[in-house]
């Protein structure tokens, strides 16, 4: 993939996180994929541990907004930066994240979120 296409890929995949959509997100990983956020430390394997885990998250969590920062190409995947405004308009605070993300195709296989809470 190009630049621009991670970084459209990128946007789409954020935007599924802002919109809390767990088919379409679950549609973006692979059926054995590997996830790891700060919550997951130990990681989740496969898409149905993945689809259980973000129901779950996404019910219990304000809305969300997640922008896209940048991304590096890697070889096999890419980085992606981002920020997210928690509660309406980020009322509820603010985190920057880093995602590293390995892909088969157009699925991800492994996704490693590394995040930290803003001022």
């Amino acid at each position: 993939m190009s630049v621009t296409d991670i970084a459209a890929y990128n946007a789409n995949w954020l935007k599924a996180w802002t919109d809390k959509d767990v088919d379409r997100l679950c549609g973006f990983y692979a059926r054995d994929c590997v996830y790891h956020d700060p919550q997951t430390a130990a990681g989740l394997k496969g898409n149905d541990a993945l689809r259980a885990y973000l129901t779950g998250l996404f019910a219990a969590t304000p809305p969300m907004k997640y922008t896209p920062d940048e991304v590096w190409p890697i070889p096999g995947g890419f980085c992606g930066r981002w920020y997210c405004d928690i509660g309406e308009g980020g009322t509820l605070g603010r985190i920057r994240g880093f995602d590293l993300v390995l892909l088969d195709g157009d699925r991800i296989t492994l996704n490693e979120v590394y995040v930290h809470a803003l001022p």
